[in-house]
């Protein structure tokens, strides 16, 4: 009897599947800058589903639950790129690090977002 693979680790595994869902370009994400977003079930599964994004710790709280579990059209339509890199700095300390170093990785932009922050 053959040996079975190795299955990947969980930490590669969850990477992956954030991998999978990056937008194409970090200029891509258009989504709302201003005012009341409800957020479909599928993304808002529990808790919270209305966000204000005139409200920093809302907005924050949103972002966070739509990269955590927002699918490719998700991330596009509900993430706006310029209130994503402002508020990464802080942003990335509230994700995974699964999250976190897939969309660095991705978009260097982000990480010196980061860097630019504590300097």
């Amino acid at each position: 009897m053959p040996a079975a693979e190795p299955s990947p680790p969980a930490a590669e595994v969850l990477r992956q599947r954030y991998a999978r869902r990056l937008p194409d370009a970090l200029g891509r994400p258009a989504g709302p800058t201003h005012g009341s977003v409800q957020l479909p079930l599928h993304v808002a599964w529990s808790g919270l589903t209305r966000f204000d994004l005139d409200r920093p710790r809302s907005r924050m709280s949103m972002y966070r639950t739509v990269l955590a579990e927002g699918q490719h059209d998700d991330l596009i339509a509900l993430l706006n790129r310029d209130l994503l890199v402002g508020q990464w700095p802080v942003l990335r300390t509230l994700i995974s690090r699964a999250i976190r170093d897939v969309w660095e990785e991705a978009f260097p932009e982000l990480a010196s977002a980061r860097s630019g922050a504590a300097a």
